[in-house]
């Protein structure tokens, strides 16, 4: 697979994170993706929370290499735990 599709939801403290996290988990996996948009247009510092964090496809060697690792490793439809990079905290949720 050459690219990938996500969005994320970043902020700069790992307490944001946690709480944002703990609120995705909690609701029914079939709103994840309504809700992932909601939160990340509200929370997220991001300039993608314009379009409810969604960063679009890439390939390898395009993101942050923690960044990268992550979102690879989740299949379609998986969330990751928080994820640390040299721009704060992200939660990633791979959409395709």
């Amino acid at each position: 697979m050459s690219k990938i599709r996500v969005s994320h939801i970043l902020v700069p403290k790992y307490s944001q994170a946690e709480v944002l996290l703990n609120q995705l988990k909690s609701i029914n996996p079939k709103q994840l993706p309504t809700v992932f948009k909601k939160l990340a247009s509200e929370n997220s510092t991001c300039p993608s929370k314009k379009r409810g964090g969604d960063l679009g496809f890439f390939g390898r060697g395009q993101m942050v290499k923690e960044f990268e690792k992550a979102a690879f490793a989740l299949q379609a439809g998986d969330l990751s735990g928080i994820v640390k990079t040299k721009f704060g905290y992200h939660i990633i949720l791979r959409t395709g």
